[in-house]
């Protein structure tokens, strides 16, 4: 069985492309637990994203809110949310992401009327329940949308039908006006998180401080504490230390590299410190993971 794994720029933003030009949209039936680590790490995207939990148990954290999910739930992800999801087993989640613009054109009555004050407004996600009747009805929708791609294969024109009607529903039921002022400063906040997550891209190999990552984003140490915990649950240097393990397996596997030599070129003070929080972090010692690597990828 191959390991899955999201691949995103400095800012996290995912970069595969969703369809085409001609046809941004695209269908993922995807297991949470193939991926690495069983997780769909941190991301964003400009497109729309729906996912439905078809077996198992989701921990969805959406901007800033963690959310589980389980079997039979549904969730609508807003156009440059950060986002992350998880999974403690096998968990089934098909889903789809596709661009605004296919339902309709920028600067178009539709999309100016209709779409755009959905992703301009602070709603970062909404759930969908099937014991609720709109959300209900919206996941039947999302349902025939999942089989169409499944099933039929010239299913464009019919998709976009379902697609329209899935949109009216969400358009109806959701209150855009909550918190207006709330999205615009989470805005703000997830900009400077992601300056200061690149900064730490940038610059993981050096040593590095709390008060050297809050100057990146022009602001205070406990401003950065503030706006990590928020938006990703975990403070500056977890991140960063999270960051360099992530580097660090990646050349595990990647590499023949001494584990002295990739603990050192990440950024750690020593093979024995790395060690030691490679096994708390991964739950294996540094050769054990480039050993099951090796078999996952054989």
């Amino acid at each position: 069985m191959g390991i899955f794994k999201i691949t995103t720029d400095e800012t996290l933003r995912e970069t595969i492309r969703h369809g085409n030009n001609s046809y941004p949209f695209a269908y993922y039936p995807e297991n949470i637990w193939q991926f690495d680590f069983h997780r769909i790490d941190w991301h964003w995207h400009h497109e729309l994203e729906f996912m439905f939990v078809a077996e198992g148990t989701a921990l969805c954290l959406v901007g800033t809110s963690k959310i589980e999910l389980h079997k039979g739930y549904g969730i609508f992800v807003n156009s440059g949310i950060l986002h992350r999801f998880e999974a403690q087993y096998s968990t089934y989640t098909p889903n789809i992401v596709f661009s605004p613009t296919l339902l309709a054109p920028e600067k178009s009555l539709i999309y100016e009327k209709y779409i755009f004050p959905v992703i301009n407004s602070s709603v970062p996600y909404q759930i969908f329940s099937p014991y609720a009747t709109w959300e209900s009805n919206a996941l039947q929708l999302l349902s025939q949308i999942f089989t169409l791609q499944e099933t039929e294969q010239d299913n464009e024109l019919c998709t976009v039908q379902l697609l329209f009607q899935l949109w009216n529903i969400l358009l109806k039921n959701i209150d855009l006006d909550s918190g207006s002022s709330d999205n615009h400063r989470l805005n703000h906040k997830q900009a400077r998180l992601q300056a200061m997550m690149q900064y730490i891209h940038d610059h993981y190999m050096e040593e590095i401080t709390l008060e050297m990552i809050a100057a990146s984003a022009s602001i205070s140490k406990s401003g950065a504490l503030n706006i990590f915990q928020s938006g990703i649950h975990i403070s500056p240097v977890a991140y960063l230390i999270q960051y360099r393990l992530t580097q660090a397996a990646e050349q595990l596997y990647a590499t023949q590299k001494s584990v002295s030599s990739i603990a050192e070129e990440t950024g750690f003070s020593s093979s024995g410190y790395f060690c030691r929080k490679f096994r708390q972090h991964y739950h294996m010692s540094p050769n054990e993971y480039r050993q099951k690597k090796s078999e996952w990828f054989s």
